[in-house]
């Protein structure tokens, strides 16, 4: 069974934003909206970085059992390889409360150390591509994007593995 080595991470995406400098021609100052709706949801991604291969699921809360619900997803998604998914030490990762599929395993990050884990370059990535100086008239709306940003890092691993294959990675996978 071919070995598959996923990094791990969520990230949090709403209805508050926080404006950026962007282009406008000359002589002109851009008009960019600006709000903070308390409303959210989460994507959960995984990035295997030798070869791209990008999993996300959206759900509505960061918690164990939506923990659960991801990796048994992507566990199925990969159902001939063995996966070794990495990733940090969130309250939703506690090693009691996961069902981990019978084709992974799991491995825990240094805490304090998001630098080593190269889904938040997606994140950062994805917020700034799909979601700068942009204001969501509802939360649907958030989904859509979000839905739109994940769909194009799973149809583009070139993209994802620009992203994410870290030296210290490629050298040692």
């Amino acid at each position: 069974m071919p070995l598959r080595v996923m990094f791990q991470d969520e990230a949090r995406f709403g209805r508050i934003n926080d404006p950026k400098r962007c282009w406008s021609p000359e002589g002109t100052r851009p008009t960019v909206g600006k709000q903070i709706i308390r409303e959210y949801t989460y994507a959960y991604g995984a990035v295997c970085p030798r070869d791209g291969g990008a999993d996300f699921l959206i759900l509505p809360v960061m918690t164990a059992v939506a923990m659960n619900v991801f990796l048994k997803e992507v566990g199925q998604r990969h159902e001939g390889e063995f996966i070794l998914m990495i990733y940090d030490g969130a309250p939703c990762h506690s090693s009691g409360a996961l069902d981990i599929p019978e084709n992974m395993m799991v491995h825990t990050l240094p805490p304090y150390s998001p630098e080593l884990n190269p889904v938040e370059n997606i994140w950062d990535d994805m917020r700034e591509k799909f979601f700068g100086n942009t204001v969501f008239g509802s939360m649907e709306a958030v989904v859509n994007k979000l839905s739109e940003a994940c769909i194009n890092y799973e149809t583009y691993p070139d993209t994802a593995r620009s992203i994410t294959a870290f030296k210290w990675i490629k050298d040692n996978l």
